[in-house]
């Protein structure tokens, strides 16, 4: 996939950047910008489907929304830990893929991941 991208989404679970902005971000990519979109965790705590199922629809659904890019990390879902692993993690795939722009969730969400 991409080396970078204009713009990275980032979301808790699969399905959380689709919902959240997917028209935007489909927008942009039809516009010509490199879109990317980055999974905190696999969803493996949400209660249909497997991580397995989830991981094609992620992929299926950034297939669909242009994206050039698409990481799920493993950052453990219910519970989202924030430790110096996880923030390496994160910080690793920003810098790879050095967006210019980063949609990402707000503070005020009421989900606890």
């Amino acid at each position: 996939m991409a080396a970078s991208v204009d713009v990275l989404a980032i979301g808790a679970h699969p399905d959380d950047v689709e919902l959240g902005c997917g028209a935007t971000l489909a927008k942009l990519a039809a516009a010509g910008r490199r879109v990317g979109i980055l999974h905190l965790t696999r969803g493996e705590a949400g209660t249909r489907g497997t991580p397995e199922e989830r991981r094609r629809e992620a992929e299926r659904a950034a297939e669909i929304l242009g994206a050039v890019e698409l990481s799920i990390l493993d950052c453990g879902d219910g519970a989202l830990r924030t430790g110096p692993a996880e923030e390496d993690a994160l910080i690793a795939e920003i810098r790879r893929l050095r967006p210019e722009l980063v949609f990402a969730p707000t503070p005020a969400d009421r989900h606890p991941d």
